[in-house]
């Protein structure tokens, strides 16, 4: 039985390792010859999703950067904190390149024998017969545009810029978000010597570098910068598929949802919809059954409304401190400040982020 994955991108590769670890073989078919990820994206990943991406995917404790707290702050002269998360035992959070998580998971599926990879540009329906399961990773294909259309979709009216600054040696292992009048900008680090950015301007488009590059100099009140890479950008908006498959081909990663970068929750429920479908496939193995549509209904089932409550929850927080950047008032900022100081609330708030429910 051979699973056939649409698409090259990290998600795609993730998945692959996952499913090769359970002696599943595994052949992706993508149709971009010559991909290339960004080297100043990075990933956040919690630790309940580290411990599970060590576990049963592929260890990354060499490449990630340990956080032990993130912090909130508004926009004020004293750069008031509102939200203070601690870790209470190893870290709280991890900070990644994609790049580098890119290619540890390239090199050890290059060399895995349940794997293969192939360059497939074909247009025809044909080759779907050939696999009881597919999984289409690939936002741009011929098959999504097909049959994989139908969203609820959300824009932001915003762009997410994104690099990575070099700096002064400090001790780093706090991140931090300012809720500017512009937008949020999160400060997250990925070793003493840099620190990742990503800045959601609202009703921004595509504006030169130097500019953007002075709106986070602007905002830094922690580093002493020496250098800023190459700007990326992106629209921000949010997403959530209607139907997640189409007979024997499931839809996945990006294709699901998408949700607004300042939780930093993208690839971690990616990683959570990665665990159960493990669960499925593996309870499939064990009692005899083939790998077939039966998978995608119920990952359908199991997932669906835990994504869209987990995703209109990260819209909500959006939402929030947007009415606040519209009004210009700090209300709802100090009661932000005052709920969080209790103890079981941060906790509760901690938990959701990690685990992506209460209990």
């Amino acid at each position: 039985m051979t699973v056939c994955i649409l698409g090259n991108g990290l998600t795609a590769l993730t998945l692959a390792k996952a499913l090769v670890n359970c002696e599943i073989n595994v052949e992706i078919l993508y149709n971009k010859k010559n991909y290339k990820i960004s080297s100043s994206r990075t990933i956040g990943i919690t630790k309940n999703n580290i411990d599970f991406f060590n576990n049963n995917i592929i260890n990354i404790e060499k490449i990630i950067w340990k956080l032990k707290r993130i912090e909130i702050f508004s926009d004020n002269l004293k750069k008031e904190r509102l939200i203070n998360f601690k870790a209470n035992n190893d870290h709280l959070f991890s900070i990644v390149k994609n790049k580098k998580l890119y290619q540890l998971l390239e090199k050890d599926l290059s060399k895995n024998k349940f794997f293969r990879s192939k360059f497939s540009n074909e247009k025809k329906f044909s080759f779907l017969n050939k696999y009881e399961l597919i999984i289409n990773c690939d936002p741009s294909n011929f098959i999504t545009n097909r049959y994989f259309s139908k969203k609820i979709i959300k824009k932001y009216n915003s762009y997410a810029y994104t690099t990575i600054i070099k700096h002064d040696q400090i001790f780093n292992d706090t991140a931090f978000q300012i809720f500017t009048k512009k937008g949020p900008i999160a400060f997250l680090p990925i070793s003493n010597r840099e620190t990742s950015i990503v800045y959601s301007i609202h009703n921004s488009t595509n504006k030169k570098n130097e500019n953007i590059e002075q709106l986070i100099k602007d905002k830094n009140f922690k580093y002493k910068i020496r250098n800023i890479k190459k700007i990326d950008s992106f629209e921000l908006k949010s997403l959530n598929l209607r139907s997640y498959h189409y007979k024997n081909i499931l839809a996945f990663g990006d294709l699901l949802h998408k949700v607004h970068p300042l939780a930093g929750q993208g690839f971690n429920m990616t990683i959570r919809d990665i665990k159960i479908l493990l669960e499925i496939i593996k309870k499939k193995i064990d009692v005899g059954l083939s790998l077939d549509n039966s998978v995608n209904l119920e990952f359908q089932k199991q997932q669906k409304h835990k994504n869209v409550i987990f995703s209109n929850g990260v819209d909500l927080v959006h939402e929030f401190f947007n009415i606040e950047r519209k009004m210009k008032f700090s209300f709802l900022s100090k009661s932000v400040k005052l709920v969080s100081n209790y103890p079981f609330i941060n906790k509760m708030f901690a938990k959701i982020a990690d685990r992506g429910v209460l209990f």
